[in-house]
Protein backbone atom coordinates (compact mmCIF):
# COMPACT_ATOMS: atom_id res chain seq x y z
CA UNK A 1 0.00 0.00 0.00
CA UNK A 2 0.78 3.78 -0.29
CA UNK A 3 0.76 5.36 2.92
CA UNK A 4 1.22 8.53 4.34
CA UNK A 5 2.05 9.71 8.15
CA UNK A 6 1.38 13.29 9.33
CA UNK A 7 1.75 14.86 12.62
CA UNK A 8 4.53 16.30 14.82
CA UNK A 9 5.93 19.54 16.41
CA UNK A 10 7.50 17.70 19.14
CA UNK A 11 9.68 14.69 19.74
CA UNK A 12 6.73 12.78 20.90
CA UNK A 13 4.55 12.95 18.27
CA UNK A 14 7.80 12.11 15.77
CA UNK A 15 8.87 9.21 17.55
CA UNK A 16 5.48 7.53 17.42
CA UNK A 17 5.80 8.26 13.22
CA UNK A 18 9.04 6.65 13.46
CA UNK A 19 7.54 3.57 14.81
CA UNK A 20 4.57 3.63 12.64
CA UNK A 21 7.26 4.02 9.21
CA UNK A 22 9.60 1.47 10.49
CA UNK A 23 6.56 -0.96 11.07
CA UNK A 24 5.14 -0.04 7.81
CA UNK A 25 8.34 -0.39 5.37
CA UNK A 26 8.69 -3.67 7.30
CA UNK A 27 5.65 -4.50 5.64
CA UNK A 28 6.78 -3.96 2.56
CA UNK A 29 4.64 -0.34 2.47
CA UNK A 30 5.90 2.78 0.54
CA UNK A 31 5.29 5.50 3.32
CA UNK A 32 5.69 9.63 2.64
CA UNK A 33 5.58 11.88 5.83
CA UNK A 34 3.65 16.00 5.32
CA UNK A 35 4.79 17.53 8.48
CA UNK A 36 5.59 21.34 9.20
CA UNK A 37 8.72 23.55 9.02
CA UNK A 38 8.52 24.43 12.59
CA UNK A 39 8.73 22.06 15.70
CA UNK A 40 11.18 19.22 15.02
CA UNK A 41 9.85 17.32 11.83
CA UNK A 42 12.69 18.71 9.69
CA UNK A 43 15.57 17.60 12.18
CA UNK A 44 13.67 14.37 12.73
CA UNK A 45 13.41 13.62 9.20
CA UNK A 46 14.86 16.00 7.12
CA UNK A 47 17.84 14.24 6.25
CA UNK A 48 17.93 10.70 7.00
CA UNK A 49 14.79 8.41 7.28
CA UNK A 50 12.77 5.59 6.14
CA UNK A 51 10.06 7.53 3.91
CA UNK A 52 10.19 7.49 0.35
CA UNK A 53 9.50 11.28 0.03
CA UNK A 54 9.42 13.83 3.21
CA UNK A 55 7.02 17.34 2.63
CA UNK A 56 7.90 20.20 5.39
CA UNK A 57 5.01 22.60 4.79
CA UNK A 58 4.43 26.56 6.37
CA UNK A 59 1.91 25.84 9.46
CA UNK A 60 2.08 26.86 12.85
CA UNK A 61 -0.36 26.14 15.89
CA UNK A 62 -3.70 27.50 16.19
CA UNK A 63 -4.43 26.91 19.60
CA UNK A 64 -2.06 29.22 21.68
CA UNK A 65 -2.84 32.34 19.14
CA UNK A 66 -4.83 35.39 19.22
CA UNK A 67 -6.55 37.40 16.84
CA UNK A 68 -4.59 38.60 13.95
CA UNK A 69 -2.06 35.65 14.35
CA UNK A 70 -4.95 33.04 14.58
CA UNK A 71 -5.96 33.91 11.71
CA UNK A 72 -2.61 34.14 9.64
CA UNK A 73 -2.36 30.34 11.75
CA UNK A 74 -5.73 29.43 9.64
CA UNK A 75 -4.66 30.98 6.16
CA UNK A 76 -1.30 28.81 6.05
CA UNK A 77 -3.15 25.54 7.09
CA UNK A 78 -5.38 26.48 4.38
CA UNK A 79 -2.81 26.61 1.89
CA UNK A 80 -1.08 24.01 3.70
CA UNK A 81 -4.24 22.05 3.17
CA UNK A 82 -4.57 22.42 -0.61
CA UNK A 83 -0.63 21.62 -1.15
CA UNK A 84 -1.40 17.88 0.74
CA UNK A 85 -4.20 17.82 -1.64
CA UNK A 86 -2.02 17.48 -4.54
CA UNK A 87 0.87 15.75 -2.63
CA UNK A 88 -1.77 12.79 -1.71
CA UNK A 89 -2.89 12.95 -5.52
CA UNK A 90 0.78 12.45 -6.85
CA UNK A 91 1.18 9.54 -4.68
CA UNK A 92 -2.03 8.17 -4.92
CA UNK A 93 -1.90 7.60 -0.84
CA UNK A 94 -4.61 5.10 0.53
CA UNK A 95 -4.58 5.76 3.84
CA UNK A 96 -3.09 7.95 6.25
CA UNK A 97 -2.30 8.10 9.57
CA UNK A 98 -2.44 11.12 12.07
CA UNK A 99 -0.12 10.90 15.17
CA UNK A 100 -1.14 14.60 16.35
CA UNK A 101 0.13 17.67 16.97
CA UNK A 102 -0.48 20.97 14.92
CA UNK A 103 1.30 19.64 12.02
CA UNK A 104 -1.11 17.05 11.11
CA UNK A 105 -3.83 18.87 10.81
CA UNK A 106 -3.64 20.27 6.67
CA UNK A 107 -2.85 16.05 5.64
CA UNK A 108 -5.62 15.20 8.07
CA UNK A 109 -8.23 17.47 6.41
CA UNK A 110 -6.82 17.02 3.17
CA UNK A 111 -7.61 13.02 3.26
CA UNK A 112 -10.93 13.42 4.89
CA UNK A 113 -11.98 15.85 1.64
CA UNK A 114 -10.66 12.90 -0.48
CA UNK A 115 -11.98 10.34 1.48
CA UNK A 116 -8.47 9.04 2.31
CA UNK A 117 -8.96 6.58 5.16
CA UNK A 118 -7.89 8.53 8.13
CA UNK A 119 -6.26 6.65 11.43
CA UNK A 120 -5.97 9.02 14.35
CA UNK A 121 -3.01 8.24 16.91
CA UNK A 122 -3.83 10.22 20.33
CA UNK A 123 -0.52 10.03 22.56
CA UNK A 124 -1.71 11.84 25.61
CA UNK A 125 -4.42 11.12 28.33
CA UNK A 126 -5.99 13.78 27.60
CA UNK A 127 -7.19 14.11 23.99
CA UNK A 128 -6.13 17.33 21.99
CA UNK A 129 -8.34 19.67 20.32
CA UNK A 130 -7.24 18.37 16.61
CA UNK A 131 -7.72 14.85 17.27
CA UNK A 132 -10.93 15.84 18.91
CA UNK A 133 -12.33 17.62 16.32
CA UNK A 134 -10.88 14.31 13.92
CA UNK A 135 -12.41 11.41 16.00
CA UNK A 136 -15.80 11.68 14.81
CA UNK A 137 -14.39 11.06 10.98
CA UNK A 138 -11.55 8.61 11.74
CA UNK A 139 -11.38 5.24 10.21
CA UNK A 140 -9.92 4.39 13.44
CA UNK A 141 -8.93 6.47 16.87
CA UNK A 142 -6.41 4.73 18.56
CA UNK A 143 -4.96 5.92 22.49
CA UNK A 144 -2.92 3.53 25.34
CA UNK A 145 -5.33 5.18 27.71
CA UNK A 146 -8.75 4.14 26.30
CA UNK A 147 -9.81 1.49 27.10
CA UNK A 148 -12.05 1.23 24.64
CA UNK A 149 -9.42 1.75 21.99
CA UNK A 150 -9.05 -1.10 19.38
CA UNK A 151 -5.53 -1.28 19.66
CA UNK A 152 -4.17 -1.24 23.35
CA UNK A 153 -0.40 -0.10 23.87
CA UNK A 154 1.67 2.61 22.67
CA UNK A 155 3.93 2.31 19.74
CA UNK A 156 7.13 2.33 20.56
CA UNK A 157 10.71 1.64 18.70
CA UNK A 158 11.97 -1.75 18.48
CA UNK A 159 15.10 -1.03 20.51
CA UNK A 160 13.79 0.13 23.60
CA UNK A 161 12.38 -4.19 23.82
CA UNK A 162 15.36 -5.04 22.77
CA UNK A 163 17.34 -3.92 25.35
CA UNK A 164 15.13 -3.99 27.88
CA UNK A 165 16.50 -5.10 31.15
CA UNK A 166 15.19 -5.74 34.92
CA UNK A 167 17.19 -2.81 37.04
CA UNK A 168 18.52 -4.49 40.32
CA UNK A 169 19.98 -1.32 42.37
CA UNK A 170 20.57 2.38 41.28
CA UNK A 171 24.16 2.65 39.89
CA UNK A 172 23.08 5.39 37.04
CA UNK A 173 20.55 8.06 37.52
CA UNK A 174 19.24 10.03 33.52
CA UNK A 175 17.56 13.29 34.09
CA UNK A 176 15.38 14.42 31.08
CA UNK A 177 13.33 17.20 30.34
CA UNK A 178 12.00 16.59 26.64
CA UNK A 179 13.36 17.37 24.20
CA UNK A 180 13.63 21.65 25.07
CA UNK A 181 14.91 20.44 28.24
CA UNK A 182 13.37 21.78 31.56
CA UNK A 183 14.55 23.82 33.70
CA UNK A 184 12.92 22.66 36.90
CA UNK A 185 14.34 19.42 36.66
CA UNK A 186 18.01 21.01 35.66
CA UNK A 187 18.10 22.82 38.45
CA UNK A 188 16.41 19.23 40.44
CA UNK A 189 19.65 17.30 39.17
CA UNK A 190 22.13 20.05 40.09
CA UNK A 191 20.84 20.42 43.60
CA UNK A 192 20.81 16.67 44.52
CA UNK A 193 24.10 16.11 42.27
CA UNK A 194 26.70 16.28 45.60
CA UNK A 195 24.52 14.13 46.86
CA UNK A 196 24.53 11.29 43.99
CA UNK A 197 28.59 11.59 43.87
CA UNK A 198 28.94 10.71 47.25
CA UNK A 199 26.33 7.59 46.87
CA UNK A 200 28.69 6.62 43.77
CA UNK A 201 25.57 7.18 41.67
CA UNK A 202 26.64 8.16 38.02
CA UNK A 203 24.43 10.96 35.73
CA UNK A 204 22.94 11.30 32.54
CA UNK A 205 21.65 14.18 31.88
CA UNK A 206 19.83 15.58 28.94
CA UNK A 207 19.90 19.41 30.17
CA UNK A 208 17.76 21.11 26.30
CA UNK A 209 20.12 23.14 24.13
CA UNK A 210 19.30 26.65 25.46
CA UNK A 211 20.41 25.69 29.23
CA UNK A 212 23.00 23.50 28.09
CA UNK A 213 26.12 26.21 28.99
CA UNK A 214 24.53 27.26 32.10
CA UNK A 215 24.17 23.39 33.58
CA UNK A 216 27.73 22.57 32.12
CA UNK A 217 29.32 25.11 34.55
CA UNK A 218 27.50 24.61 37.67
CA UNK A 219 28.26 20.72 37.19
CA UNK A 220 32.07 22.19 36.56
CA UNK A 221 31.45 24.47 39.84
CA UNK A 222 30.54 21.61 42.11
CA UNK A 223 33.43 19.14 41.16
CA UNK A 224 30.69 16.60 39.63
CA UNK A 225 31.66 14.36 36.80
CA UNK A 226 28.45 14.29 34.31
CA UNK A 227 27.95 12.89 30.72
CA UNK A 228 25.83 15.62 30.06
CA UNK A 229 24.09 16.58 26.64
CA UNK A 230 21.89 19.33 24.92
CA UNK A 231 19.99 16.87 22.69
CA UNK A 232 20.67 13.96 21.27
CA UNK A 233 19.41 10.88 19.24
CA UNK A 234 20.93 8.15 21.34
CA UNK A 235 18.40 7.96 23.63
CA UNK A 236 17.53 4.42 23.76
CA UNK A 237 21.15 3.61 24.54
CA UNK A 238 21.39 6.27 27.50
CA UNK A 239 18.32 4.75 28.85
CA UNK A 240 19.15 1.28 28.56
CA UNK A 241 22.38 1.94 30.61
CA UNK A 242 20.52 3.78 33.44
CA UNK A 243 18.76 2.27 36.39
CA UNK A 244 16.56 5.36 37.38
CA UNK A 245 15.00 8.32 35.47
CA UNK A 246 13.88 11.61 36.38
CA UNK A 247 11.86 12.76 33.54
CA UNK A 248 8.85 15.41 31.74
CA UNK A 249 5.46 13.11 31.81
CA UNK A 250 5.34 13.32 27.76
CA UNK A 251 3.85 10.10 26.91
CA UNK A 252 6.52 9.22 24.50
CA UNK A 253 9.26 9.06 26.54
CA UNK A 254 6.85 7.19 29.65
CA UNK A 255 6.23 4.79 27.34
CA UNK A 256 9.80 4.60 26.11
CA UNK A 257 10.94 4.41 29.51
CA UNK A 258 8.25 1.69 30.42
CA UNK A 259 8.93 -0.44 27.48
CA UNK A 260 12.90 -0.89 28.30
CA UNK A 261 12.00 -1.54 32.24
CA UNK A 262 13.36 1.70 33.62
CA UNK A 263 11.50 3.16 36.75
CA UNK A 264 11.26 6.98 36.87
CA UNK A 265 10.24 9.86 39.13
CA UNK A 266 8.15 11.64 36.51
CA UNK A 267 7.75 15.24 36.55
CA UNK A 268 4.57 16.76 34.87
CA UNK A 269 5.33 19.83 32.50
CA UNK A 270 2.31 22.29 34.60
CA UNK A 271 1.51 24.18 31.58
CA UNK A 272 1.22 20.84 29.14
CA UNK A 273 -2.84 21.55 27.23
CA UNK A 274 -5.27 20.21 30.09
CA UNK A 275 -2.56 19.12 32.45
CA UNK A 276 -2.47 16.20 30.40
CA UNK A 277 1.32 15.10 31.61
CA UNK A 278 -0.24 14.90 34.75
CA UNK A 279 -2.44 12.40 33.93
CA UNK A 280 -0.02 10.34 31.35
CA UNK A 281 2.06 9.43 34.54
CA UNK A 282 -1.65 8.71 36.56
CA UNK A 283 -1.32 4.57 35.84
CA UNK A 284 2.03 4.77 37.05
CA UNK A 285 1.28 6.00 40.31
CA UNK A 286 -1.88 3.51 40.80
CA UNK A 287 0.15 0.59 39.38
CA UNK A 288 2.97 1.09 41.72
CA UNK A 289 5.22 1.65 38.87
CA UNK A 290 7.17 4.74 39.91
CA UNK A 291 6.51 7.73 41.14
CA UNK A 292 5.23 11.72 39.94
CA UNK A 293 5.90 14.72 41.77
CA UNK A 294 4.97 18.60 40.84
CA UNK A 295 7.18 21.16 40.05
CA UNK A 296 8.18 22.72 43.64
CA UNK A 297 9.76 22.33 46.99
CA UNK A 298 8.82 19.19 47.57
CA UNK A 299 10.20 17.83 44.39
CA UNK A 300 13.62 17.77 45.98
CA UNK A 301 12.84 15.64 49.08
CA UNK A 302 10.45 13.06 46.71
CA UNK A 303 13.80 12.44 44.88
CA UNK A 304 15.78 11.91 47.47
CA UNK A 305 13.40 9.07 49.18
CA UNK A 306 13.10 8.09 45.57
CA UNK A 307 16.61 7.14 45.32
CA UNK A 308 16.47 4.90 47.98
CA UNK A 309 13.67 3.12 47.30
CA UNK A 310 14.36 -0.62 45.88
CA UNK A 311 14.03 -0.86 42.26
CA UNK A 312 13.56 -4.54 40.87
CA UNK A 313 9.71 -5.48 41.40
CA UNK A 314 9.39 -2.22 40.04
CA UNK A 315 11.23 -2.67 37.00
CA UNK A 316 9.96 -6.03 36.51
CA UNK A 317 6.53 -4.60 36.48
CA UNK A 318 6.58 -2.17 33.88
CA UNK A 319 8.22 -5.06 32.00
CA UNK A 320 5.11 -7.37 32.33
CA UNK A 321 2.90 -4.16 31.66
CA UNK A 322 4.09 -3.11 27.95
CA UNK A 323 2.64 -4.03 24.82
CA UNK A 324 5.31 -4.81 22.48
CA UNK A 325 4.86 -4.73 18.50
CA UNK A 326 2.06 -1.98 18.65
CA UNK A 327 3.57 -0.37 15.73
CA UNK A 328 3.17 -3.45 13.83
CA UNK A 329 -0.21 -4.02 15.02
CA UNK A 330 -1.36 -0.45 13.78
CA UNK A 331 -0.02 -0.69 10.43
CA UNK A 332 -1.40 -4.61 10.67
CA UNK A 333 -5.13 -3.53 11.62
CA UNK A 334 -4.75 -0.64 8.87
CA UNK A 335 -4.11 -2.82 6.10
CA UNK A 336 -7.01 -5.17 6.73
CA UNK A 337 -9.70 -2.11 7.22
CA UNK A 338 -8.83 0.02 4.63
CA UNK A 339 -10.41 0.06 1.47
CA UNK A 340 -8.14 -1.22 -1.62
CA UNK A 341 -8.12 1.91 -3.26
CA UNK A 342 -8.80 5.73 -2.58
CA UNK A 343 -11.98 7.45 -4.00
CA UNK A 344 -9.96 10.25 -5.33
Amino acid sequence: MKLCITGGGTGGHLMIAQALVEAAVANGHEIIFIGSTHGQDRRYFGAHSSFSHVYFLETSGVVNQKGLGKIKALLKIFKAFLRSRAILKKHKIQATYSVGGFSAAAASFASLSKLIPLYVHEQNAVEGRLNKLLKPFAKRFVSAYDENSPIQGYPVKEIFYENARVREELKTIIFLGGSHGAKAINDLALSVAWKLKKKDIKIIHQAGESDYERVKEEYEELGVEVELYSFTQELASLIFRSDLAVSRAGASTLWELTANGCPALYVPYPHAAGDHQFFNAAFIVENELGWREREGEALKAKLLHVINEPLRQRSERLLSYSEKNVAAKMIKDLETSSAASPKN
